[in-house]
Order: structure tokens, then C-alpha cells, then sequence
């Protein structure tokens, strides 16, 4: 095997991996970036390799040539709008088989650690007041999503305890950035366009999320920080927010007031619930909370870019 010089980062040309590419470039950080399709440096990494399609099958040999560690990012993602007859088949086919795979070759040539961005949602869908999810807790998916990423990171464990090599696993809530879609994206357009929003009585609950540079400098520090091995991580930006101060932080972050009435949330609830749309609401009037004080003491890690920096980041993607 050629001299390990790099770090392997899957999905590089995603959401997640440009911005680490990115980030990566900017230091001179040794990186190759996986695509699954070759596009003349779609990824904006100097070292590209494309792959195809992530599952069992997929030859890795090029891509783990000369590498000591992975950053594995490609996933089938949870989507709001299923097509799939067996959504859980989909998802264990490219998160779980895909990452076991590759979790496989890398071991079998040598890479030394594993870093796997696996998904709050092991740990569940929502918390209780007042309690925010740990590494610790027993894992709860209620999802084909979260489901396919417990079996990864189980199967990973288990990998690392037959070969040696480390895995370190993060699980991110909902991140946010420049380029965010979904229902993030939709709450900034609603915000930026002056769309009133029945969400000013949702004052109680608490949300964590995590700034995408944020979740880029905690995954740099976990490829060789001596503390990070065999070891689950959550991250966040470490200041969660009800839904009514999320929205008006995105308006003063765009310098524009954002519109809200007040309309009691169980009275929203009640009537997603008719409409088939009770999930969703949740998201907005449910808790959902990680604690980061592990990751920040054995890390010696906090995020580096405020709450506030954060939404401006992300404000300053949108179309004018």
C-alpha cells in the first residue's frame, strides 16, 4: 500500500462535503475527495475519485489508496416526500451496506480511524422538557432513516472491535448553512419575503441545531484528536432556541422584522394533525435537544461560530 498521507471524504461534493473540501483547501488539510460521479473537480478538492454508486459492491481500492483516515459523508438522506415501496431497504442499502463496505476495505488496507457522520435521529425524533439526548442514551430510532444509521454505527463497532481500527461516530440535529434547503430554507424564504407566521406563541420549546461550519470544525478535530477514538459524539451549536426566537433571529440576522401572531401551539397541532401533517408540526413546536458538554470536555471543543454568526451565514446564501 502507498505511504498514508490523506484523508478520504466521501460525499464530497455534497451539502456537507464542499463545505469541508472547502474548509480543508483553505488549511492545507492532505484530502481525497469521493464522488460518485466523475465531474472535473466537482468537489473543489485537488485529489478526486469517483466511485458510483454507494452499496455493497462498491470497489473502494482507489479511493483508500494511500489514505490513513475517512470522513464518510454519502448517504441516502431522509427525505420529506417518499417515493421508495421499502424505504427501508433503500436506506440500509446505501447507509448501512455502503458504509459497511467501505468500513470493511478501509480496515483491510490499513486506514488507522473512521470518522462516520451518522444523524441525531438514532437517538430518537423529540425529547422531553428539560431533558436533552446524550451519547449515552439508548437508542431510539423511529425512522427507515435513523433506523439504517444505528445499523451502520452498530455494524462500524463491531468492525473496530475485529480489526483495530478506530471509529468515531457524530451525530448531528439539523444543520444549517449556506445552501440549506427543506423546511429550514422555507422558514427563511417565509421570513425574508415578510410571510405572517402563526409561530409567535411557540415560546416553551427547545431545539438544538448546529451551524454547518460548526459540524465541519468538529469533524476536522475528530480526524486526529488522540481522545476521539471509539467514541459517539452529538454536537450543536450549544445555544438551543424555541421556534418563535429561531424566526426572529433569522429576521434580525436578514435586518427585517420577522412577522408573527400569536396562535396557541396546541391549537396548531391540532390542526396539522387534521391535515395529515402532525410530523411536521412537530418540528416546529416539539423539543428536540442534544447535549454537547461530552464532546466539548473531551475534545477540549466548543463551536466556533455563534448561533447568530451561524443564521447570518446562512441568510447570506439567499437570492435577494
Amino acid at each position: 500500500m502507498a505511504q498514508a498521507v490523506s484523508t478520504l471524504v466521501t460525499g464530497a461534493n455534497g451539502y456537507l462535503g464542499s463545505a469541508l473540501c472547502s474548509r480543508a483547501a483553505a488549511e492545507g488539510l492532505p484530502l481525497r475527495a469521493c464522488v460518485r460521479t466523475a465531474m472535473k473537480n466537482s468537489s473543489g478538492a485537488a485529489d478526486e475519485v469517483a466511485v458510483g454508486a454507494v452499496d455493497g459492491a462498491t470497489d473502494w481500492a482507489p479511493a483508500l489508496n494511500g489514505c490513513s483516515s475517512v470522513m464518510h459523508l454519502a448517504a441516502r438522506v431522509h427525505v420529506m416526500a417518499e417515493r421508495a415501496d421499502n424505504p427501508l431497504v433503500e436506506f440500509r442499502r446505501v447507509n448501512v451496506d455502503g458504509t459497511l463496505n467501505l468500513g470493511r476495505q478501509a480496515a483491510a488496507v490499513g486506514v488507522r480511524r473512521f470518522v462516520f457522520v451518522s444523524s441525531v435521529k438514532v437517538n430518537g425524533e423529540s425529547t422531553a422538557a428539560d431533558h436533552a439526548f446524550s451519547a449515552a442514551d439508548a437508542p431510539a430510532p423511529q425512522d427507515p432513516y435513523g433506523i439504517s444509521k444505528l445499523e451502520a454505527e452498530q455494524g462500524l463497532r463491531q468492525i473496530a472491535a475485529e480489526t483495530g481500527m478506530e471509529v468515531v461516530i457524530v451525530r448531528p440535529p439539523l444543520v444549517y448553512g449556506p445552501g440549506v434547503k427543506a423546511n429550514f430554507a422555507a422558514l427563511m424564504r417565509a421570513v425574508q419575503r415578510g410571510v405572517p407566521l402563526p409561530l409567535a406563541s411557540v415560546t416553551h420549546n427547545r431545539r438544538s441545531f448546529v451551524a454547518l461550519d460548526n459540524l465541519v470544525d468538529l469533524l476536522i478535530t475528530c480526524i486526529d484528536h488522540p481522545a476521539a477514538a471509539n467514541q459517539t459524539f452529538l454536537v450543536s451549536d450549544g445555544e438551543d432556541l424555541s421556534t418563535a426566537e429561531l424566526l426572529r433571529r433569522l429576521g434580525q440576522a436578514m435586518g427585517k422584522p420577522a412577522r408573527l401572531f400569536p396562535v396557541p401551539p396546541s391549537l396548531l397541532q391540532f390542526g396539522a394533525n387534521l391535515l395529515g401533517k402532525g410530523d411536521r408540526a412537530q418540528r416546529l413546536l416539539g423539543n428536540l435537544q442534544v447535549d454537547i458538554s461530552r464532546t466539548r470536555s473531551t475534545l477540549n471543543w466548543n463551536p466556533p461560530v455563534s448561533v447568530d454568526e451561524g443564521l447570518r451565514r446562512a441568510v447570506a446564501g439567499l437570492p435577494s
